[in-house]
């Protein structure tokens, strides 16, 4: 029997496993890096070891130092978790030669299916080979062979692009997996990702629980997933299952592994085996009831599977929640957590807690969000509803976006597919109407909201009496106070006045106010208000607001044109020949930045001129570093 489990991870899947080890009675011990040193997966283990000497990026991929961590910890067992070492066979082969059980499948069965090309072949299918591709094989999706998470692919739609997309997706496949291996396949338009889950024993016994469809995805990876898939037949859902089986099958498999699908026309196309527990993986609990962890534990301790697995019941879905800007090509945010909390009724697995910092380092997902109902009708609902009205204080997220994409049409309908980002992010990243909007409230002028919308009233009132001892009351009743808010790239300017019954404005009657509590009354209506403030940034319930200051500095403002740098990183590549004068065109490729092991592209905003160039390959940025100007053209 395991008495103390080492998780070779870290963030969100080291809690996630932690709660179930403490569930079974199993003590933990924690790895991390120097800049995890006071993370959450960190603090909450029995026994935490820091990995010396690595590069923060780099420190989950030293197995060395992995294993002789749990030996001086005195674990017995050893958990991958998802990403990093999860899938390296050599691992898993240090891990038992050093006498430590490994939680996962046998290592030969990691290394069969490692290699998405290995996976196909062994699967009776070919990969395309990258020389002999023409125009008649495109679009092609080029992948990397190893690894997961959407790292390393790129789709290819013209014939001059496939050379840069080869270069590219090799160089973050090195940064993520430490292996550069990639292929090429046909890229499938309008396909659905559909995949199985699989449970297998050590005495011959596989089980199939059921579908998950994760169609929704950024950048080739997932951000909403649910289970079952909605919409199969009950002849393609019993040919996904069997081809998972004979998958897991053809590999001797043990543990937890899922088996991925593209879905058109009716028909499965398969993709790859991934030999280890995915991201996803709450939504089938909450439909089967089980606890995958746990089951993990128990069959690498030998134990046989019941017969049949256990039966579905109802609808899960799962919101993965990034600190990105789906706006800005879903570039990464960091900086302070103040503050994460859900409705009760739904999951939370997070790795973060208030006051955490969300560094550089690592893939920028901060929670996941599961709901669980008897219909997906109301699992969706259930689950935008607590997104809406969760507490996310801190760096920019896609909440927003997650609470529109589950309210969609198409996806309520359950007719999406791997596209659907491609076609609709624009409309559901657009500034939504304020829901608590005064009547009178109507366009905005010039960037400058013809009336303020109450949240921005009511994080005014609450300013003023956290910052007043004496309630801001004044005898010139034909001054008001005047504060300015942006909010999703509009200003308001608020006015509202102090009386000796406590404060007023125009139309609206002013039920309370506090520093943390507002309540307002409008067209007979009373609302309330709940509000925090870090700095400038001010959170209205679940709409964020900035402060500005009453009399903007000139000297804060930049050229027109000015590119800054979205998120900390390093700059990796200068497009071929780009140097100060140079003419550009808009939306063309001008700078690469890395961060979070993904390469991001600093496009020219508009065609016209390149008058300043103040960055090099290698040199490190922080947000906001100005790393170029573009003069427009005028028209």
């Amino acid at each position: 029997m395991i008495s103390t489990l080492l998780v070779a991870n870290r963030g969100e899947i080291a809690c996630r496993i932690f709660r179930t080890c403490a569930e079974l009675g199993i003590r933990t011990v924690a790895v991390h890096s120097d800049a995890d040193g006071h993370a959450l997966h960190a603090r909450v283990a029995d026994m935490a070891v820091r990995l010396p000497g690595a590069a923060p990026a780099e420190t989950y991929l030293r197995g060395d130092l992995i294993v002789k961590a749990a030996l001086a910890a005195g674990a017995d067992a050893v958990h991958p978790g998802y990403g990093f070492l999860s899938e390296n066979p050599d691992f898993a082969r240090a891990v038992r030669d050093a006498g430590l059980v490994w939680i996962g499948p046998p290592p030969e069965a990691i290394e069969a299916m490692a290699s998405k090309t290995r996976a196909k072949h062994l699967m009776g299918l070919t990969p395309l080979d990258a020389a002999d591709v023409t125009e008649a094989d495109l679009p092609v999706l080029v992948k990397a062979a190893a690894g997961g998470g959407g790292r390393g692919m790129r789709i290819v739609r013209r014939l001059d692009e496939l050379h840069a997309a080869l270069e590219a997706a090799r160089a973050e496949a090195v940064s993520a997996f430490g292996n550069g291996e990639v292929f090429v396949e046909p890229y499938i338009e309008h396909g659905r990702h559909v995949e199985v889950q699989i449970l297998a024993d050590a005495h011959g016994t596989v089980w199939p629980l059921g579908t998950r469809d994760c169609s929704l995805q950024r950048r080739h990876q997932k951000v909403i997933e649910e289970a079952p898939a909605p919409g199969l037949s009950d002849a393609l859902t019993v040919e996904l299952h069997a081809l998972a089986v004979r998958a897991a099958r053809a590999v001797d498999y043990v543990g937890a592994g899922t088996v991925e699908f593209l879905v058109a026309a009716g028909r499965a196309h398969f993709l790859e085996m991934n030999t280890r527990l995915q991201v996803e993986h709450p939504v089938t609990e909450a439909v089967f009831g089980i606890d995958l962890v746990a089951e993990q534990i128990r069959v690498a301790e030998g134990r046989p599977l019941d017969t049949a697995p256990p039966s579905a019941r109802g609808h899960a879905v799962e919101a993965r929640l990034y600190a990105e800007d789906p706006a800005r090509d879903w570039a990464p945010q960091t900086g302070t957590l103040h503050r994460l909390a859900v409705p009760d009724g739904v999951r939370l697995d997070t790795g973060y807690t208030d006051g955490d910092t969300i560094g550089v380092h690592y893939d920028p997902m901060l929670a996941k969000v599961v709901a669980h109902a008897p219909t997906r009708a109301e699992a969706i609902r259930k689950l935008a509803g607590a997104l809406e009205r969760a507490a996310v204080h801190g760096p920019v997220t896609n909440r927003d976006l997650l609470v529109r994409s589950l309210r969609h049409p198409e996806f309520a309908a359950g007719r999406m597919d791997t596209g659907f980002y491609d076609r609709h992010l624009t409309e559901l990243t657009e500034p939504a109407p304020d829901p608590y909007a005064h009547p009178s409230a109507t366009t905005a002028l010039n960037g400058v909201a013809a009336r303020p919308p109450l949240v921005a009233l009511a994080a005014a009132l609450a300013d003023a009496h956290g910052r007043s001892r004496f309630g801001g009351w004044r005898n010139v009743p034909s001054q008001p106070q005047v504060k300015r808010y942006e909010m999703a790239g509009v200003e308001h300017e608020v006015h509202y006045r102090h009386t000796r019954q406590g404060p007023a404005a125009d139309g609206v009657r002013v039920v309370h106010a506090d520093a943390r509590l507002v309540i307002l009354e409008a067209d007979g209506v009373q609302r309330r208000f709940e509000v925090a403030r870090y700095g400038d940034r001010v959170y209205v319930g679940a709409t964020a607001l900035t402060a500005l200051p009453r009399f903007p500095d000139p000297a804060a403002q930049l050229a027109p044109g000015s590119l800054l740098a979205p998120m900390p990183g390093t700059v990796v590549r200068i497009a071929e020949g780009l140097t100060e004068g140079a003419a550009v065109q808009a939306g063309q490729p001008l700078i690469w930045l890395e961060a979070m092991k993904m390469q991001h592209r600093i496009s020219a905003p508009a065609t016209g001129t390149l008058t300043s160039l103040r960055v090099e390959p290698g040199q490190q940025v922080e947000p906001g570093t100005l790393l170029a100007v573009v003069q427009e053209t005028p028209s």
